[in-house]
């Protein structure tokens, strides 16, 4: 059974890993400048690197349907940069998850697949997709909604550590983004992790509000505008192996996912 996945950021690399050692066929789509912050954990790096391997599992950029399928056979997970699921598409899969996390929906309807999974807000269950599965925080994330929508998008992270919205960092102005720390690294509250350079030459800090570990940095070079998502810190500082490994959420969520891919295939 082949199934396609919509996105390459961490939750989606989250389903994507876990399917995979199930031993099913994956695809997955994204964009051609993905803005994955946790990119140590995404196969959407594949975009830019050519291949990306999380927690022992490959995906390797493929450019049309024809070399997905060769990349299948080699055992490991094509990327297409495919935003409007044409070539992908072509590959008849049995099951589409939309895992962009774009928080509505951008294009995905039932008919795209015999079985259509979307996460998060955006999507009615019965009507855009099949089923929706819950992507906030608390005790119902990744809850299976057959009927109906997740929990609308509040504009707050959920909270880890004690911490919500402070974990999180967005651009305050417009520029390019450049780096100055490393996912992994260990910072302090008000610390320059970053900085924006904009057409004048002038660089301004991206500074940390809580102190953690930094387990999310937007890649170096990449055009940013006031409030883009650019940063993540985690206050647990728990080990450093956390900042390369699929989070709680991701494994969560993926479970939900593979529950509905084998109860479809007892039907």
């Amino acid at each position: 059974m082949l199934i396609a996945i919509k996105g390459a950021g961490d939750l989606a690399t989250g389903i994507a890993c876990r399917l995979h050692r199930c031993g099913f066929q994956i695809v997955c789509t994204d964009i051609e400048k993905p803005t994955t912050v946790r990119c140590t954990v995404a196969f959407s790096r594949a975009v830019y690197d050519g291949a990306a391997t999380v927690t022992g599992v490959t995906a390797r950029l493929a450019k049309d349907a024809a070399v997905a399928r060769r990349i299948i056979g080699e055992g490991e997970i094509p990327i297409l940069i495919d935003p409007e699921y044409k070539e992908a598409k072509k590959l008849e899969p049995a099951v589409l998850v939309d895992a962009i996390i774009a928080k509505k929906n951008l294009g995905t309807t039932r008919d795209m697949a015999p079985l259509t999974i979307a996460l998060g807000p955006g999507f009615v269950a019965g009507q855009d997709v099949d089923v929706v599965v819950e992507t906030k925080r608390g005790h119902r994330l990744g809850r299976i909604i057959r009927e109906g929508a997740a929990i609308p998008n509040t504009g707050v992270p959920g909270v880890i550590g004690g911490y919500g919205a402070e974990r999180v960092i967005h651009a305050e102005k417009a520029g390019v983004f450049r780096n100055v720390c490393a996912i992994g690294d260990i910072v302090s509250a008000g610390e320059t992790i970053a900085e924006i350079e904009t057409p004048d030459g002038i660089r301004t800090p991206v500074t940390t509000r809580i102190a953690g570990i930094l387990r999310g940095l937007l890649r170096d070079g990449y055009p940013v505008t006031p409030g883009f998502k650019v940063a993540d810190v985690d206050p647990r500082r728990e080990e450093l192996e956390n900042c390369f490994l699929i989070s709680d959420k991701a494994r969560c969520i993926a479970g939900s996912v593979l529950e509905l891919i084998a109860a479809n295939l007892w039907k």
